[in-house]
């Protein structure tokens, strides 16, 4: 707003870029600019994401000479719903700015785009009068979400009715890529023992085993010592896919306030120790333990700014030893160097 310039995310840098018209190049063709607005030398050419265009529904640039009209994140959403209805069509751009955020974290952790690994697929789906339900999950590397999610109104409901403290689009996001990459680097990663000996068996029946857990009802609070949520405990595979997705809630809150060089203490007199939030993707990458120091005071910092506001806590979670020694594995498993 400042500058008047286009801007739009650029993947293969992972940054956002000012962008200038380059007609002399080519139609609908963009210069990323450089220093104090000037051109900038690389000669990189850049397009806008076709879904740009058409529905103002990406922030994402791609280069020139890409195959694709869509960029790489649009790309990997393989069905939509009916875009003709305007409920769904809102919906959808929703839906597509969450995954953006998922897509950024994951290049980050060097998930995706990564050489000789492909990424999940998604379908994003309406329910249909007199047809079955759409059931939000992870099947064969394709993620599919229901598109009521999208409605503020619909996802709160069902949070209350199954007991959830927290239900989001990107929470849905991040879990369901955890059942992706759960077969990625846990099954295909040859560490299935380790992973046993801490989250359980995951040949345990998955069908009974959420029938029982919808069966407990209201929350018992058993789970508390060693899940990072109810649903965790309900099966080793969503226990992974809760504790994933808790994993990226962590380092993505966390580079957020170390963009904004955030340094807190807890207010104690007798707390001397202030906490000054690091990037967590930054080279070399913090230890697990000191996200852990930095993400205590920093999500009780979160929920006492949203209390004042009279707002719910954004972070209504407590995380307990068993948890984070799941969060831990998860941790060391994505430090690892790629193989090969």
């Amino acid at each position: 707003m400042h500058c008047g310039s286009t801007l739009a995310f650029v993947p293969e840098l992972l940054c956002m870029a000012a962008l200038a018209p380059a007609p002399q190049d080519g139609p609908d063709l963009w210069r990323r600019m450089g220093l104090r607005g000037s051109a900038d030398c690389s000669g990189r050419l850049y397009r806008l994401c076709a879904n740009h265009a058409a529905y103002d529904a990406c922030n994402f640039a791609l280069p020139a000479h890409d195959f694709s009209p869509l960029c790489v994140s649009c790309r990997q959403t393989r069905v939509l719903p009916d875009l003709s209805e305007p409920a769904n069509l809102g919906r959808w751009k929703q839906i597509e700015a969450a995954k953006r955020q998922l897509f950024y974290t994951l290049a980050r952790l060097g998930l995706e785009p990564a050489p000789g690994r492909s990424g999940p697929v998604f379908e994003f789906l309406a329910d249909w009068p007199g047809g079955p339900p759409v059931l939000t999950g992870h099947h064969g590397g394709t993620i599919t979400l229901n598109v009521a999610e999208a409605d503020d109104g619909e996802r709160a409901r069902r949070r209350v009715a199954l007991g959830e403290p927290y239900r989001t689009l990107i929470g849905h996001l991040r879990h369901e890529s955890g059942h992706f990459y759960w077969d990625q680097l846990v099954r295909d990663g040859h560490c299935l023992e380790a992973f046993r000996s801490l989250f359980g068996d995951e040949r345990l029946d998955y069908a009974a085993a959420l029938r029982a857990h919808y069966a407990k009802g209201s929350d018992t609070g058993d789970w508390r010592p060693h899940h990072v949520s109810s649903y965790a405990a309900s099966h080793p595979w969503e226990d992974w896919a809760e504790t994933w997705a808790h994993y990226l809630h962590m380092v993505d809150l966390l580079e957020t306030a170390a963009s904004y060089q955030t340094s807190l203490s807890v207010p104690d007199p007798h707390a001397a120790q202030r906490h000054q939030v690091s990037d967590p993707f930054a080279s070399p990458r913090p230890a697990f333990d000191d996200m852990v120091r930095q993400w205590v005071p920093l999500t009780l910092l979160l929920n006492s700014l949203n209390r004042s506001l009279g707002q719910s806590d954004a972070y209504p979670f407590a995380l307990s030893p068993g948890a984070l020694r799941k969060l831990r594995f998860a941790h060391d498993l994505l430090m690892q160097p790629p193989a090969g």
